[in-house]
């Protein structure tokens, strides 16, 4: 007879079992993976479509990134007030498709590239242009998708709704009075 060794005992002397690799974090990196892949797919097949001119404004690279950071506004809104209870929805769609599609990376491989030609008036424009307008950007989203759920909630957003209390005397939906 063989007695269970301590490490690898759980309650009551009965061996466990090894954690599956779908248990915990596998499942997240997995679909970040996924989602990375597919993020930048499109963001390649964006850069073949619409090549950017040697020493030329990388217009490409700019709308990538502005566009990929007003979904991210929206996402993150709907993400935290409609979609909270979805464990791989943002690993996949936030981290992984807009991660790998927005390309903060290249922006600054493009800018370095049109100083380095000479172009360096260009490359600080779209330096300057590019921050600005990716904050706008996810700033006036979010902003939006806050105000067009609170509209649907009627006038308060789902989250707003859910850390409100009540004050002294007043009822909650149930019934129940605040202290």
């Amino acid at each position: 007879m063989t007695v269970p060794r301590p490490e690898r005992a759980g309650r009551a002397g009965v061996p466990t079992r090894p954690a599956s690799p779908w248990q915990g974090q596998g499942p997240v990196v997995a679909t970040v993976a996924l989602g990375g892949a597919t993020g930048a797919s499109a963001r390649y097949g964006a850069s073949l479509l619409w090549p950017a001119a040697p020493g030329g404004f990388p217009w490409t690279t700019f709308w990538v990134n502005v566009v990929g950071c007003a979904v991210i506004g929206v996402f993150m809104v709907v993400s935290a007030e409609v979609w909270a209870d979805r464990r791989l929805v943002r690993p996949f769609f936030g981290t992984g498709v807009l991660g790998g599609f927005t390309t903060f990376s290249t922006y600054a491989v493009d800018v370095r590239k049109l100083v380095d030609e000479g172009h360096a008036g260009t490359g600080f424009l779209y330096l300057a242009a590019t921050l600005f307008a990716a904050l706008a950007a996810v700033w006036l989203a979010a902003s939006a998708a806050r105000r067009a759920l609170g509209h649907l909630g009627g006038g308060e957003s789902v989250g707003e709704r859910a850390g409100r209390r009540q004050g002294p005397g007043e009822t909650d939906e149930e019934g129940k009075k605040g202290l």
